[in-house]
């Protein structure tokens, strides 16, 4: 979950073409998600909370993993797929700032971003049991964690299953590490795989049908269908 300093952060504008939403969750690179694990997500998310101001190695523990010993080699792997993510170098940085010894810090731009244009809600869903399961604009996660996305009660599902990430151009599915898999089609999942209309998904002995429809005002990418479900 995102940390709860984090929260009010508004969409802002890192660079050019760059974007950052804490509310949906997204980093977004000309328009399209640049994938970030959901602790390193909670992590710039926190750096650019409290920029330009150096957070310690022990106050991102604290929030990060509360309650938890983790060691700093976990930090250091969030800060590296970070930089992935931002094209950040190390020895010359424009967004995150190592304290040697310290810390880190965020140290790039970051100026208010135009809100999207909003589209129809509800052209992504999952369809359960004759249930409609609704998908937001964002990260949707599937699991046995119902403060986190879509619940699925099943000892066969992980508190963290499996994610659902939705833009205004496409939705992808990918396993979190759970336990017995998740599949598309009855094909294992191993990467990030592009979801289509009538998609059957099952993580773990529970199936699902994914379905959506082109949003309002959104271009031919889309292959949706109309819903009959």
């Amino acid at each position: 979950m995102l940390p709860a300093e984090a929260v009010a952060i508004p969409m802002l504008t890192l660079g050019p073409g760059l974007t950052f939403d804490a509310a949906s969750r997204r980093l977004m690179r000309d328009g399209r998600d640049v994938h970030l694990s959901p602790k390193a997500f909670d992590l710039l998310a926190t750096l650019i909370d409290v920029r330009p101001r150096v957070l310690t190695k022990a106050e991102l523990h604290a929030r990060l993993w509360p309650g938890t010993f983790v060691s700093d080699v976990n930090l250091a792997g969030l800060v590296a797929e970070i930089r992935r993510a931002l094209a950040d170098d190390a020895r010359k940085p424009i967004y995150l700032r190592t304290a040697h010894r310290v810390g880190y810090a965020f140290r790039g731009p970051a100026g208010a971003a135009a809100a999207p244009p909003s589209s129809s809600a509800g052209f992504c869903w999952l369809i359960k049991d004759g249930r409609r399961l609704p998908l937001q604009t964002g990260e949707n996660i599937l699991g046995r964690d119902s403060q986190e996305g879509v619940e699925i009660d099943s000892a066969t599902v992980s508190r963290r299953h499996a994610r659902i990430a939705v833009s205004t151009t496409e939705a992808t599915l990918e396993d979190l590490g759970s336990k017995n898999g998740t599949f598309v089609g009855g094909a294992l999942v191993s990467g990030t795989v592009n979801l289509k209309d009538g998609d059957e998904i099952r993580i773990g002995s529970v199936v699902m049908r994914f379905r959506m429809t082109a949003p309002k005002g959104a271009t031919a990418t889309w292959s949706g269908s109309k819903p009959d479900a």
